[in-house]
Formats: structure tokens, C-alpha cells, sequence
């Protein structure tokens, strides 16, 4: 159906875009945001700017993913709660210290780790994991 809505709209030139694009999700990395987390931070409080985005641009449909070596950022664990007060479902992945925190989301993920460089090393191949899941799931084998 996308091919010839491309064909259709530009004939013989429609070939070349339509053999190279390729269908993408709508994602949002929150700490990308530069000039929203720098004025929020600066304006109202450094630790809603996540939050903010989440209260923002939250839609049905939508999943956040969290992640938070310590288990402790209070900007993540705030997205975290707000995400679930507007009925977003959540992953949290996170180091091996502030279980506690855990319960925030509706999925947890802890590594049994605890130094930093340690938990960012064992969290690479759960990013790989829900990646290839997702694509998967949405667009099938390739």
C-alpha cells in the first residue's frame, strides 16, 4: 500500500526512495530534549524534566523505558510515577542497590551489580534483547 501511494504521487522517481526507507517508531529519547531539560531545569525543578516529558507527550499506546544504574535518579524514578499516574506502562532497568524503587514500574529489570560501569556493561544486551523483541513483534524477521 505505501509503495504505491509513492508510485502514484511520483511515478518513475518513486522507486529509489521506496527501496531505501524504512518503517520507524515514533520515539522520544527524553535526555535528547537539550533545550526542554536545560529551561525546565532552570525555570521550575532539574528533577521534573523527565517527568514533564512524560506528562507531555505520554500517549496511549506509548511505553517509557527507565534506566537508572543506582536505582536512585530521582528524574527517572519521578518519570517513573508519573508514567503511571497517566497510564503509561513502564520498564525500569537498574543496578543491583534501591530495590525498593523497583515496585515504580510495571516491569523491573536488576542487574546484580552495583558499580557503575559494571550495571551499564550487563544492561547492553537487555537494550539488544527488547530491541530485537520489539522489532520483531512489530515488523517480523528479517
Amino acid at each position: 500500500a505505501q509503495s504505491r501511494r509513492f508510485e502514484e504521487a511520483l511515478g518513475s522517481e518513486s522507486a529509489y526512495l521506496v527501496g531505501h526507507l524504512q518503517q520507524g517508531l515514533p520515539a522520544i529519547s527524553l535526555v535528547s530534549q537539550s533545550g526542554l531539560v536545560t529551561a525546565y531545569g532552570n525555570d521550575v525543578a532539574p528533577d521534573m524534566a523527565f517527568a514533564q516529558q512524560v506528562f507531555s507527550y505520554a500517549r496511549p499506546g506509548d511505553l517509557l523505558l527507565g534506566i537508572t544504574t543506582s536505582g536512585a535518579s530521582v528524574n527517572v524514578l519521578h518519570a517513573l510515577r508519573t508514567a503511571k499516574a497517566v497510564g503509561i506502562p513502564s520498564i525500569l532497568l537498574m543496578g543491583g542497590r534501591n530495590r525498593q524503587n523497583a515496585a515504580l514500574a510495571d516491569v523491573a529489570v536488576c542487574v546484580d551489580e552495583s558499580e557503575t560501569f559494571k550495571v551499564q556493561e550487563l544492561h547492553l544486551p537487555i537494550y539488544h534483547a527488547l530491541c530485537a523483541a520489539v522489532e520483531e513483534e512489530l515488523f517480523g524477521g528479517s
